[in-house]
């Protein structure tokens, strides 16, 4: 399972939900303009190989949850914002060959010892990430083919031991010391030694480029510049093929040893071996290795082709390089020419079901892994000459691919004629089960449930004055909500089914059914029900200051103080303890969210919306009671818990997490998810970071700190990933009554009797104030702002005036 979203200009956070793709193998979002931290949550990936997230403006921490992904090999961060330390914990992953961390501030951080256990790690680059300490010890690495560590602040000495394998050691622009090694002389594959910028001190050893001739395929850059070497130990005679640098050191003064000047300009040495650059065509392969593991191309070029033509199944001879350059990064950027087989007597060209193959391995990742040349990308994959539209011979006949493509095409019509025929005749039919349907619904609600008031269409279209849209006051999935006006002058909400409503008949007799024999102050009561002329409503007690998300909208008429707030976190609580310990049999509501939590005349909360709702495990056959019931995933994004997402098994502490989500908007005002921010990763950011009270909402006046770290504590507990570390229910309404114990006595008293604040002061707790106002909430009336939230929304909202 690929996710290839790189390149694409996109903007925001990465999202938590990306984490529960358990199958997905391959995450690409570089090149991107992605902020805000990596999500823990992806720790859950446990198929992903290539987690790349490059080239962003990602930020935080790297998690170090990351260590669970057994199966990564490659883990490119390069180009970000990231902070914090290196995690140890990453040295547990025994796949990872790539690490790829450069242009990030981890600022004070030293490279974990650690990371010398990763045995088949193959590059490792954290060039300019503020690093500092030594080098750890890297010998156990057999396969280690690439080291970036410039750019930071690392003292002490080189390694003492490398395995030959490596070809590219850059160590420049740190706080090095002491002498070069020998250890050099041994590493036969090496192409590039960066010791510039340091403190090294001693001779310039001459037995680096010892094993290095002429005739080599492949050639050795050493640069030593601006360091404190003073003597040469041996004869300075590199060959052709090396290049030696040594400006700024003080053995560029001795006039003494023979040709020393030309080794120390700022291009000194031989190297003739500059990389091929050409301006990209767009009439071919374009092919990236992302991170490969060496700095010059030429020495890899025939077992880079045999590498690609081995995995599209061709000749080496099929594979032309038409041109290679470097790109920042580094990455190295190619184009690339692929050719019939020369044996082919009937044919010049490759037939079309070849074409397709061979782009198939190349856009389907069928390549195998590769150590040296790392994570590729295709560019595009361009089909020119005999290849490119309609092919037409001398006599203008129609070729034989392009009869394929008519008899395809027609192909095409008749199944796109047949569907469309076949999906209106399922079409009619389902209208026509529908109906069946809802009149054996109907017949089953009036036997079936007791108590419950039946009324009829006419009754409905009385009290709406013919569902006028003036008494629309909101609109959920199921459809629309009006406010009406019964014969005995009573004022209801009447939740009016659409035709091809998102919920439908189930949820109609759930929610029946559950709130006939429901009743608590905390839940809104059913009054009835229609089930007439194929129409499908419920009509409940009328819920005159809206939903919860209204009041923390900013577009809001009033505000809520804090101990309001608090007082709606306790009911609505208490409505959900209700519903799991005290219902017969329980009940798990599975939407619990802003806007299914109303408020009454005194903004009492009560918990609606039951659509959606499960009976509780009962006990089975051997009297073993089940702590959850298995079912499709369903409810709102930024509240559904992260274990029921997973495992598709949702429990008591199901609802706990998306009633934590409640906790949090209470708090901050902020939505579950907006412009990519998820709210609990922005609250539990800044409580870490001790700023927590800089992203508490301004608009609900005076608290005092203390009941608000404990409210914030609590929030975040029910939020939390592991189900057994949250709180029961029990527990949550019994600390949010201990917090308003907590309370000043005046506050608590004052708010028994006044549901908002606003206006002029009254005593300050935490150096905010807040004042009182009253409202007439029968005077002011306006549509409900939630065009998504529960069906139950009035949307009525008081004014707020100053007293």
């Amino acid at each position: 399972m690929l996710l290839l979203l790189n390149g694409n200009k996109l903007s925001g956070s990465l999202p938590d939900e990306l984490g529960y793709l358990s199958k997905l193998n391959r995450l690409q979002v570089d090149q991107n303009n992605i902020s805000g931290p990596i999500p823990k949550s992806f720790a859950y990936m446990s198929s992903i190989r290539h987690l790349h997230l490059n080239n962003n403006s990602i930020s935080g921490q790297i998690p170090p949850e990351l260590s669970n992904l057994t199966t990564l090999l490659h883990l490119l961060l390069d180009n970000n914002n990231l902070s914090g330390y290196l995690p140890p914990e990453l040295s547990k992953l025994p796949a990872m060959r790539i690490i790829q961390l450069d242009n990030n501030n981890f600022n004070g951080s030293e490279i974990p010892a650690t990371y010398g256990s990763l045995s088949r790690l193959a590059k490792l680059s954290l060039r300019n990430c503020s690093l500092q300490g030594s080098i750890p010890d890297l010998s156990s690495i057999p396969n280690l083919y690439y080291l970036d560590l410039s750019k930071n602040n690392l003292r002490g000495s080189l390694p003492s031991k490398l395995y030959d394998t490596i070809r590219t050691i850059d160590l420049s622009g740190n706080h090095l010391s002491g002498s070069i090694p020998g250890i050099f002389s041994d590493l036969s594959f090496l192409q590039r030694l960066s010791l510039e910028n340091n403190q090294l001190n001693g001779s310039v050893p001459a037995n680096i480029w010892q094993n290095m001739t002429s005739t080599k395929s492949y050639s050795l850059t050493v640069d030593l510049r601006n360091n404190l070497l003073s003597s040469i130990s041996g004869a300075l005679n590199p060959p052709d093929n090396v290049t030696l640098r040594l400006g700024g050191n003080p053995i560029c003064d001795n006039a003494n040893i023979a040709n020393i000047t030309q080794f120390c300009g700022y291009e000194a040495g031989g190297d003739r071996t500059t990389e091929r650059s050409t301006e990209f065509y767009n009439d071919m392969i374009g092919y990236r290795l992302k991170s490969p593991s060496f700095s010059y191309f030429d020495p890899y070029v025939f077992s880079f082709e045999s590498y690609v033509t081995s995995a599209l199944k061709l000749n080496p001879y099929q594979l032309s390089i038409d041109s290679y350059f470097w790109e920042e990064g580094p990455r190295l950027r190619m184009h690339l020419k692929i050719f019939p087989p020369a044996n082919n007597m009937h044919s010049s060209t490759f037939n079309v079901s070849e074409v397709l193959r061979i782009r198939g391995i190349f856009t389907s990742w069928h390549f195998p892994g590769d150590d040296l040349f790392g994570p590729y990308e295709l560019l595009n994959f361009t089909l020119v000459g005999p290849y490119a539209g309609v092919y037409l011979t001398k006599g203008k006949i129609i070729s034989k691919g392009v009869w394929v493509a008519i008899a395809l095409g027609s192909i095409a019509c008749i199944i796109a004629v047949t569907a469309a025929v076949s999906l209106l005749i399922a079409r009619r039919y389902a209208r026509q089960h529908r109906k069946m349907s809802r009149r054996h619904i109907s017949s089953n609600a009036s036997m079936k449930i007791d108590g419950v008031k039946g009324f009829t269409f006419k009754e409905m279209a009385m009290a709406t004055d013919s569902f006028n849209c003036s008494a629309q006051v909101g609109r959920g999935g199921y459809g629309k909500v009006y406010r009406g006006i019964l014969s005995g002058n009573s004022i209801v909400a009447i939740k009016r089914a659409e035709e091809g409503s998102l919920q439908g008949q189930k949820e109609f007799l759930t929610e029946i059914k559950l709130l006939s024999r429901l009743h608590h102050i905390n839940l809104v009561s059913l009054v009835g029900y229609c089930e007439e002329k194929e129409e499908q409503m419920l009509v409940y007690e009328f819920m005159p200051n809206g939903t919860l998300r209204d009041w923390l909208s900013d577009k809001a008429k009033g505000t809520l103080n804090f101990v309001t707030r608090l007082r709606i976190a306790l009911g609505s609580a208490k409505g959900i303890l209700y519903l799991h310990t005290e219902a017969q049999p329980p009940v798990f509501h599975r939407d619990i969210k802003a806007t299914n939590i109303l408020l009454d005349s005194k903004l009492t909360a009560k918990v609606a919306d039951f659509g959606l709702s499960r009976l509780a495990p009962v006990l089975d056959d051997e009297g073993n009671l089940p702590n959850h019931v298995s079912t499709v995933v369903r409810g709102t994004p930024g509240y559904l818990d992260p274990e029921y997402f997973l495992t598709h098994k949702f429990t008591d502490k199901s609802d706990v997490y998306s009633l934590g989500i409640v906790f949090l908007e209470l708090l901050t005002g902020m939505h579950p998810i907006s412009h990519g921010k998820n709210i609990v990763r922005e609250v539990h950011m800044a409580h870490q970071s001790g700023i927590m009270f800089s992203i508490i909402d301004n608009r609900m006046g005076a608290y005092p700190s203390e009941c608000v770290e404990r409210f914030v504590a609590l929030a975040l507990s029910c939020c939390h990933d592991e189900q057994e570390k949250r709180p029961s229910i029990q527990g949550v309404v019994r600390e949010l009554e201990n917090i308003l114990k907590m309370m000043p006595e005046a506050d608590a008293i004052y708010a028994e009797s006044t549901p908002t604040y606003s206006g002029k002061s009254t005593p300050t707790y935490s150096g905010k104030s807040a004042s009182p106002s009253s409202f007439n909430s029968s005077q002011y009336l306006y549509e409900s702002s939630s065009l998504l939230g529960s069906d139950l929304s009035s949307g009525v909202v008081p004014t707020i005036k100053s007293r």
